[in-house]
């Protein structure tokens, strides 16, 4: 898959190669949305509503099938790429809607994967209000998204681990560049002062966490 100078989910080309794309760019990818999948069936309620905001191609509705279909839960994944919509491939609904103007209905889970970071500050700090408006008692929102890095000289050697991991994964420290100046301006790592809940996963500087509405 081509890189292009500025990222963007708004292509057929990245919607066909995305699901390899983000395995070789984050080598945790799989074992993260075991995990995901995980604490949501812990959440996840009788004939309730899940949503997958950000959803892509369905990786992560995919892997709650069972848990889904087990308890006549109905799963909404949201995205507003035209492009990943072709590609959708989870149970349920998708609906190309974006995030920005998204207001939910009462449900048991909400899953943001790798997400908020493509919103600006504003924009995810309401949505993230409205979910924690939305969300059932006994609800969860859960979170995986990547943070400011950190400052001095631990800062640096976490930024420096992800590089690592890549590499060893074996991307071309081009791709690497390439893709890292692409996401310039589009991406928009959340402050730490923005995370809600509590950590479950942390990994160079990506985080995930989940909020559940005791």
């Amino acid at each position: 898959m081509r890189i292009p100078s500025e990222w963007t989910f708004q292509s057929e080309e990245i919607a066909a190669g995305f699901d390899q794309h983000v395995r070789e760019q984050l080598p945790w990818y799989d074992m993260l949305t075991d995990s995901v999948a995980h604490i949501a069936r812990h959440y996840i309620a009788e004939a309730s509503v899940v949503y997958d905001l950000g959803c892509s191609t369905g990786n992560i509705g995919e892997t709650l099938s069972e848990t889904l279909r087990s308890r006549s839960a109905k799963l909404i994944g949201i995205d507003e790429s035209v492009e990943m919509r072709s590609r959708y491939r989870a149970p349920g609904e998708f609906l190309c809607e974006k995030l920005e103007t998204f207001s939910p209905e009462p449900f048991s889970v909400a899953i943001c994967f790798l997400v908020l970071m493509f919103m600006g500050k504003a924009s995810r700090r309401d949505l993230l209000e409205r979910l924690k408006a939305a969300a059932e008692p006994g609800g969860a929102v859960i979170i995986v998204d990547k943070l400011d890095p950190r400052g001095g000289s631990f800062g640096t050697a976490i930024s420096r681990l992800s590089l690592a991991a890549k590499l060893s994964a074996g991307i071309s420290p081009e791709e690497i560049l390439q893709k890292e100046l692409s996401l310039a301006g589009v991406q928009r790592p959340l402050t730490r002062d923005e995370i809600i809940g509590e950590q479950f996963f942390m990994f160079g500087d990506f985080i995930g966490t989940v909020w559940v509405n005791e």
